[in-house]
């Protein structure tokens, strides 16, 4: 007998220790998600603590956390209980139809995923919904801190403050929930039709829904209903804020039978959710299912037939006189959300026809009219006063007024500000972008309404070392509308300073700086080891880790354009689409002024900001096109400056009594200071701001007609006039001091036309806008007339040339049309500046100046005349003062004495190749002299045209050497090539009339 050998035991496999690299390498990468974090989260933290507007930050972040928290639980929560009340409330024994039985495949291919895809699908969509709740902070702060505003709607009679701050939160509560409550319900019905709670096909006398999915289900569209009923009733408040064709807010229509509609329809929505609740207590689905038809069936024709037939048979016969108290309600609700209640309207009977000595009442007006048109005389600037090519000056310049000699002069200026883009290319490292090149240099301001010699821009302030009637005051601009990304400042003590300050020959070659860090703080502190990685890791530098420069006094500039600093520390502001540089106090501030807006205001007038903000300026390096947004009401409740040195951003409540702003100020309380806290020398260069005038002009084109039975015929609507200059574009607002009929006194002024409205209307004035745009004087007092907005309302049968037609009479003269072709010839680019209009002599003249620059070459335009028009009449010439005379017949009794010319320049300005570049005056035609021809024989044709191509080729050398003497700031050869200009001019002329004989 054999025994077989007992199986020998298996070697017991020593276990595998697991080795250190994943642990290390999950650690590593959780370590690197970390300072990747931080290197957003801490780096912003620090910026906005350096600014002291940390409060602000905590107030939003920890906003936007706990509704994110809620949300996501909520959501999360509410679909991942309903999936697993229904996978608990399975039947045991699935049914066994043939159509349930085919979901076995699909309960077998789940299974093994289940607990995944029940965690997993009810977080995923938490996090969707988390993120949604989070984007509604705003609208869940205003509602806990908004109050009432003292005026109530009227068609409820309830306080304005439940439409601006209540409203908006309750309707995101409700949204929310019927997200959560439908979402819910699908996953409730997935599963138990999964797991066989509810059962599709089957005997007609089996149940199609156990018991428990019967409750299940029956509760959550018994939610559901509820919250569609508060819906509705909630839609009864928000129609008045409904925009339509004819006019915004409830309609006859709407208040006699879509809200009571609403109000019906969210009652039978409470009765359906009753039988729902009926059927999770006694198991019969037919008493909901006929309630949802019945539902379906009263919104078709309660909330649907029956407003329609209102609107065909009661209102549309009859609809100006129906429509006559809701079209009152918007006029009155527009007229005060968009602060135009307080319009002064007069009607204007104007001038056509002018006469001798017409304007002697309107000197003062005539004496200060702007014809340096800053959007065309950048690149004079950039000519005359860049220095370097590391500098710049933006495309378009900025208008203000400063009190010079005791006098208010309208003044165009700008920042020198660092341009890196003009280094040389073995200059352009990263040494010398972040620390060496990190400020601009002073301002340059020019007379507004006189040039200098020959139509350069005549300067009282510019230079570098900057020099002029400004006084003393901090040059460095750090913070600026073109500053690099970032800069790093600062050095120990006793360190050689290595910042740029200008380029000096008596220096060694520069004179440098050290920003004080150790004084004044611009931006955060870069000097420990955690702040210099995690802004190598946010700018993507290594070198801020390793340069020797980066030290422990070391300080970080970034986001630094003032417009973008303002919207991080308010974010509750719609910010103006211009910034403009004023000298204050001794520093350079940027001026940027807030609004707060709303599309909730009831019955008012609702319009896309973009829109209505948008001319032939937008878009513009210095004027920004405002965000897609509609709104209902807009006041400037807040301007705000930004220091040019060190980066402060200053918030003052301008208007206090703004409902909007207080609610604000609970939220970031302490971050908004008094109009009290004005300075008097800032309160000075305060002004009405562009971007509300334009969004009033809008209204104002339709709501200056104030009868309902007028504004529904919309027959006297208007529109502001293209710009001449930018077809297609509505010509932008101009800032002019002028005097409007009814004051006593010229003052600074923010105006615009307007034509009738249409496709192709008749390009007539039919009205004229102005806005007081003076904040207040030196003092600090705020001017009683700052923001009175004046509209003079012409005749319906108005002939008063539009600017498009004015445009075309200075185009179609004959003397116009020669003189701009021969100094447009060749070489030469003429272009024309903005065309103003000014209501002055009983009438409205239009003055337009006209620049001639190279076409090649050193370009840069030059005021070589000036274009005048009054009703049919036109005047062209060399100065003003003569283009008036011209048009009113030899005398306009203006007596612009300078307006053209600057007597001055050249004399306490840096005189002849002065720092400022301002070149000495050359002499100028006197009032009234013109430019034609000097009578000569008539020569035959040959000879003529000879003479007229010798005479061109003259001029366009002579405008050449102009500008290439001004950019050498070599003023006598520039005075030597003027002369040669006018010569070249009346030569050409001459030889053009012997042809044309």
């Amino acid at each position: 007998m054999t025994f077989a050998n007992p199986p020998r035991p298996r070697p017991t496999q020593p276990r595998r220790r697991r080795g250190p690299l994943v642990p290390t390498l999950i650690v590593l990468a959780a370590v690197v998600v970390v300072v990747l974090i931080l290197a957003q989260v801490w780096t912003e933290w620090l910026w906005f603590d350096q600014l002291g507007f940390s409060r602000v930050l905590v107030t939003e972040w920890s906003t936007r956390g706990l509704l994110f928290v809620g949300g996501f639980l909520l959501m999360a929560g509410a679909v991942a209980a309903s999936l697993s009340i229904g996978y608990r409330a399975r039947p045991i024994y699935a049914p066994s139809t043939p159509e349930q039985a085919s979901l076995d495949q699909y309960r077998e291919a789940i299974e093994p995923l289940r607990r995944l895809v029940m965690i997993v699908g009810p977080a995923v969509l938490g996090l969707f919904a988390g993120a949604a709740a989070a984007q509604q902070w705003s609208t869940v702060q205003l509602w806990m801190h908004g109050e009432h505003v003292g005026k109530a709607d009227p068609q409820y009679g309830i306080d304005l403050g439940f439409y601006l701050f209540t409203l908006p939160g309750m309707r995101f509560v409700v949204s929310f929930l019927l997200a959560v409550v439908v979402l819910s319900g699908i996953a409730a019905v997935a599963t138990h039709y999964l797991y066989g709670g509810i059962r599709i096909g089957g005997s007609s006398d089996a149940p199609r829904t156990t018991p428990a999915s019967r409750v299940h289900l029956a509760v959550l569209a018994s939610l559901l209903m509820v919250l569609i009923a508060a819906n509705y009733w909630l839609d009864r408040y928000s129609i008045l804020t409904k925009s339509a064709e004819k006019f915004d807010g409830a309609s006859f229509t709407d208040v006699h039978a879509v809200i009571p509609s609403k109000a019906i329809l969210a009652g039978v929505a409470l009765l359906v959710a009753v039988t729902f609740v009926v059927t999770a207590v006694r198991g019969n689905w037919r008493l909901p299912f006929i309630g949802v038809g019945l539902m379906v069936v009263a919104a078709i024709a309660i909330g649907g037939i029956y407003p329609a037939v209102v609107q065909r048979f009661q209102v549309a016969p009859n609809q100006q006189d129906a429509e006559a108290e809701y079209i009152q309600r918007n006029i009155d609700a527009t007229l005060s959300a968009y602060g135009l209640e307080d319009v002064e309207t007069s009607e204007y009977k104007a001038e056509t026809d002018a006469t001798a000595g017409q304007l002697r009442q309107d000197a003062d007006t005539t004496a200060s009219i702007r014809l340096l048109d800053p959007q065309i005389v950048s690149p004079s600037f950039k000519q005359l006063q860049q220095i370097r090519g590391f500098y710049g000056f933006p495309d378009t310049l900025s208008v203000d007024k400063y009190t010079l000699d005791g006098e208010s002069k309208d003044t165009v200026i700008a920042v020198r500000e660092l341009d890196q883009s003009g280094l040389a290319a073995d200059a352009r490292n990263w040494i010398n972008s972040t620390t060496v090149y990190t400020h601009g240099f002073g301002v340059v301001a020019a007379y507004g309404n006189t040039t200098a010699g020959r139509g350069a821009p005549s300067f009282w302030q510019g230079g570098i070392p900057s020099t002029g009637k400004m006084g003393d005051y901090e040059p460095r601009i750090y913070f600026g509308l073109q500053s690099p990304q970032y800069s790093i400042v600062g050095a120990p003590e006793g360190t050689t300073p290595w910042e740029l300050d200008y380029p000096d020959d008596a220096s060694g070659g520069a004179v440098n700086s050290t920003f004080p860090t150790q004084t004044v703080s611009a931006g955060p502190s870069i000097g420990n080891p955690l702040n210099k990685l995690l802004y190598a890791i946010k700018f993507g530098s290594e070198q801020i880790l390793f340069s020797d420069r980066v030290t422990s006094d070391s300080q970080i500039l970034y986001d630094r354009n003032p417009r973008d600093r303002v919207a991080k520390v308010a974010p509750y502001l719609t910010l103006d689409g211009r910034t403009y540089p004023a000298v204050v106090d001794g520093r350079v501030v940027w001026i940027v002024d807030g609004y707060t807006t709303t599309n909730q205001y009831p019955y008012a007038k609702s319009v896309p900001l973009d829109n209505a903000t948008v001319d032939a300026l937008t878009g513009t390096d210095t004027v920004q096109a405002l965000e897609p947004q509609r709104v209902n009401y807009i006041r400037n409740s807040v301007k705000a400056t930004v220091d040019a040195y060190d980066g402060t951003v200053t918030l003052y409540a301008w208007d206090a009594d703004d409902p909007v702003l207080q609610a604000w100020q609970k939220v970031f309380p302490s971050t908004v200071k008094q109009v009290a806290d004005i300075s008097g020398d800032l309160m000075n260069h305060m002004r009405y701001p562009e971007d509300l005038f334009k969004v009033q002009r809008t209204l104002l084109a339709s709501y200056h007609v104030t009868d309902p039975s007028q504004f529904f015929s919309n027959s006297d609507f208007w529109q502001s006039p293209a710009d001449p200059n930018t077809p297609g574009v509505p010509q932008p607002p101009y800032y002019l001091t002028l005097k409007m009929p009814d004051q006593d006194e010229a003052s600074f002024s923010l105006t615009s036309t307007f034509i009738p409205a249409g496709e192709n209307p008749r390009n007539v004035l039919t009205g004229y806008l102005a806005a007081s745009a003076d904040a207040g004087d030196e003092a600090g007092t705020i001017s009683p007339e700052y923001g009175k907005l004046r509209l003079l309302e012409l005749p319906r049968d108005s002939t008063v040339p539009g600017p498009g037609q004015m445009n075309n009479n200075f185009t179609a003269d004959p003397t116009v049309s020669r003189e701009l072709n021969i100094l447009g010839s060749g070489d030469s680019k003429v272009v024309r500046g903005n065309l103003l209009t000014l209501p002055v002599g009983g009438g409205l003249l239009y003055v337009q100046p006209v620049y001639v620059q190279a076409a090649s070459g050193t370009t840069f335009p030059l005021l070589q005349r000036v274009l005048v028009g009054f009703g049919d009449q036109i005047g062209f010439a060399p100065t003003l003062d003569g283009a008036l005379d011209q048009a009113f017949g030899g005398d306009s009794g203006a007596q612009a004495g300078d307006a053209g010319t600057n007597p001055d320049a050249g004399t306490g300005n840096g005189g002849t190749g002065g720092t400022d570049g301002t070149p000495e005056p050359t002499p100028t035609p006197t009032p009234g002299e013109t430019t034609a021809p000097t009578p000569t024989p008539t020569g035959d044709a040959t000879t003529a045209r000879a003479d007229l191509d010798k005479a061109l080729r003259d001029a366009q050398e002579a405008i050449q050497d102009s500008q290439d003497a001004l950019a050498d700031n070599d003023f006598a050869a520039y005075g030597e090539a003027q002369k040669r200009l006018d010569q070249a001019v009346r030569e050409a002329l001459d030889a053009e009339a012997r042809l044309g004989g």
